[in-house]
């Protein structure tokens, strides 16, 4: 069976955070390291194939997604420990690195096998979306007797967010709609100028859904390995995936899934590593607008959604996209024209599929392992 094992690795406490040099120094390494191995052995001698890994470097270590088949859940996890150790240990770079978590975080169908003779009141529901409403309910210490305190949970996750806000670096407060000594407050000059906390509160969700989003598109590349067919040909739950442009859904494959992922990635990374500039493709502008989705979710769920909130939604999109040329690919009474068909009565430029990992131009960064253009596209 196929099993995606999560190995989170950090570096020793007490580090400065890496910066970009030394995360692509570290990217280098694990892929080039992974990508010398087909085969994993475990104590007992049996073996595992290696079919596929995500590396995704942070400032404090990196996330890996290793895809193996191996006989056992137990026996995946093992051999993948076993391999990432040596992995760190091959480098003096990441020889002090430490591995806090390995383990197969099991999808929605694969935990259902486990689960079919399991009873009590703490088996997860059949149903995906289900399942996914469950997260949003709170550790049993948050329980009154049987009543859940909403307002509770709600003030938990406010302050969550405006602790993650500062990890937003590379948007000032102005990205989110604040004005230089403006307290949430109409402006005849200048219009409605978002308040400080509700602009926090908008930048901690993005932080919080970049975390949420990333794991669930994990899991629906997951489904499509599985599976080897597209997202118009899925019979699993997917997460996220079946929002793309229908128009593409035979397309969309494990392949273009695990770039789109990876692109994610990138893209997150650099809007809290603070060296973000503009988008640099169609993918991104995609990935941008499911983060806001993801995030607009969150806030509407714990009650936060308030016309504060939304203006700093809006002046964050307003900030961050160009243009508003991708949203046509979701126009389904266009599906069977293609795009140089469509751009020119509608006085507008659309993208060809081909072309959506390709850079806008060569001045645009994009994750160099899913670019279709310029090599040289900087950040």
């Amino acid at each position: 069976m196929t099993y995606v094992v999560t190995v989170d690795t950090r570096i020793p406490e007490g580090t400065p955070e890496m910066d970009p040099l030394q995360r692509a120094g570290a990217v280098a390494l694990l892929e080039d390291g992974f990508q010398s191995v087909k085969s994993l052995e475990g104590a007992d001698g049996a073996e595992a194939e290696l079919l596929d890994s995500i590396v995704a470097v942070h400032p404090d270590g990196a996330l890996l997604k290793v895809f193996v088949d191996a006989p056992a859940l137990e026996f995946a996890e093992d051999a993948v420990q076993v391999l990432v150790d040596e992995l760190l240990e091959r480098s003096e770079l990441l020889a002090d690195w430490r591995i806090e978590r390995c383990e197969v975080e099991l999808h929605q169908d694969l935990a259902k096998e486990s689960l079919d003779a399991a009873d009590g009141p703490d088996v997860p529901p059949d149903d995906p979306a289900a399942r996914k409403a469950r997260h949003t309910q709170p550790p049993a210490g948050e329980r009154v007797g049987e009543e859940y305190d909403a307002d509770v949970r709600a003030k938990s996750v406010r302050n969550r967010m405006l602790e993650l806000a500062d990890r937003l670096r590379s948007f000032p407060p102005a990205a989110l709609g604040v004005l230089d000594g403006a307290e949430g407050r109409e402006d005849e000059a200048a219009g409605f100028s978002v308040s400080p906390e509700g602009a926090a509160l908008v930048a901690g969700a993005l932080v919080l859904a970049t975390d949420v989003l990333i794991a669930e598109l994990f899991e629906d590349v997951q489904v499509l390995t599985q599976e080897d067919s597209s997202v118009a040909e899925c019979e699993g739950p997917l997460w996220h995936l079946e929002r793309l442009p229908d128009r593409y859904a035979l397309r969309y494959d494990a392949l273009f899934a695990r770039r789109f992922l990876v692109t994610v990635i990138a893209l997150t990374t650099r809007f809290t590593d603070g060296s973000f500039r503009r988008l640099g493709c169609v993918a991104e502008e995609l990935a941008l607008r499911f983060l806001l989705r993801e995030a607009t979710a969150t806030l509407e769920v714990y009650g936060l959604l308030d016309d504060d909130v939304s203006a700093a939604l809006d002046a964050f999109a307003g900030h961050v996209f160009e243009d508003m040329d991708h949203e046509w690919l979701h126009d389904g009474s266009l599906d069977g024209d293609d795009e140089e068909t469509l751009g020119h009565p509608l006085g507008i430029e659309l993208v060809a599929f081909e072309e959506w990992f390709t850079p806008f131009d060569e001045g645009r960064y994009v994750h160099p392992s899913v670019a279709d253009g310029p090599e040289e596209a900087g950040r």
